[in-house]
């Protein structure tokens, strides 16, 4: 499947996403045409609802899109790395699953409701989430880890355990929920980015930065690892400290998605092994071009979730599913005809 040159691939998906981004303005319960979109876009319109739609409704959903999914599918590639493993994804660490235990106790003890404007300007389950994340990672990290070193099978066998806890006390926390609570925990699991801020677009921006300035530092220790932790050590790359500072920017990346979108799967587990078919696994270029794709395809699965079932709009997470699966699955056919 590897045709394109690395950087060729970059530039065509720099290029195909602010079309993928422009065309997505276009889209939902009003349709607006292409023309009043770059009207308003330049600020040559004299259309308030239009105005109104467009940049307070549909931009920031859609740079959260951006963001989200470009966190994603970088933290997705760094996994795959660091596990060595190119069907491993962000979720392996726990942070998803801990992240939905922390969402669901918040939903079940105060509803949702209460806004925490103290906490950043996020809704307690969103708080919730992040805090329920990042622990179930420190927990993984903290059992993976002894005196040698940390251990990647043991991590991933934690991780299997912890997400397995974190699936019973989701069990029982719905068991203990009413109707209305019920709705809200799988709404929320499903992943949505109906809701949207500036504010949620400010935060996740300067989360995703911030990975995409530090991840690329690594990139070489994450080809080192390919070869093994001691081939890498030989190489001079000091193994602990590289797992211990991308396990802490995974959680932080994953954790702060999965609190103002939901749990949106495939994304960090479909777009780094696309693009690893396409242009090989050397991390210098794997994850810039795995963040671009991710952004792509979170904006095209937002974008058909609210138009699919006009007037209502599908749950962002199942597009995804919906879209990465048989995809996902075509391509280990495919992969599994050329051995």
């Amino acid at each position: 499947m590897r045709h394109l040159s690395a950087g060729r691939l970059i530039a065509i998906l720099v290029i195909l996403l602010p079309v993928v981004a422009l065309l997505s303005m276009t889209v939902g319960t009003v349709s607006i045409s292409w023309m009043d979109t770059l009207h308003a876009v330049f600020g040559n319109s004299s259309n308030t609802q239009i105005d109104t739609i467009l940049f307070e409704i549909r931009l920031p959903r859609i740079l959260l899109a951006i963001f989200v999914g470009s966190v994603l599918a970088t933290t997705g590639a760094v996994m795959q790395g660091l596990f060595r493993n190119p069907l491993a994804d962000p979720s392996l660490i726990g942070v998803s699953s801990g992240a939905s235990v922390g969402a669901s106790l918040m939903i079940v003890t105060a509803g949702g409701f209460i806004q925490g404007g103290a906490l950043v300007g996020l809704s307690l389950v969103s708080v919730g989430a992040f805090i329920g994340g990042f622990t179930a990672t420190l927990l993984v990290y903290r059992l993976a880890t002894s005196g040698v070193g940390t251990s990647v099978t043991t991590m991933l066998l934690a991780g299997i355990a912890i997400g397995a806890l974190a699936g019973a006390l989701n069990s029982l926390l719905s068991y203990f929920s009413d109707n209305d609570m019920l709705r809200q925990i799988s709404l929320w699991q499903m992943g949505n980015l109906s809701g949207a801020s500036w504010l949620k677009v400010t935060i996740m921006g300067l989360v995703a930065m911030l990975l995409m300035g530090l991840f690329p530092r690594d990139s070489k220790a994450l080809n080192a690892l390919l070869l093994g932790e001691s081939e890498a050590r030989h190489l001079g790359v000091n193994v602990q400290r590289v797992k211990r500072r991308l396990i802490v920017l995974t959680a932080l990346g994953v954790g702060v998605s999965v609190a103002v979108a939901g749990l949106v799967g495939f994304v960090g587990l479909i777009m780094p092994h696309i693009i690893r078919l396409m242009i090989g696994p050397d991390h210098r270029w794997l994850i810039p071009a795995s963040g671009l794709a991710g952004a792509i395809l979170l904006v095209v699965a937002d974008s058909l979730a609210r138009v699919v079932v006009i007037p209502a709009e599908l749950p962002t997470g199942i597009l995804t599913a919906i879209l990465g699966a048989p995809f996902f699955v075509a391509l280990l056919l495919q992969q599994r005809k050329d051995v």
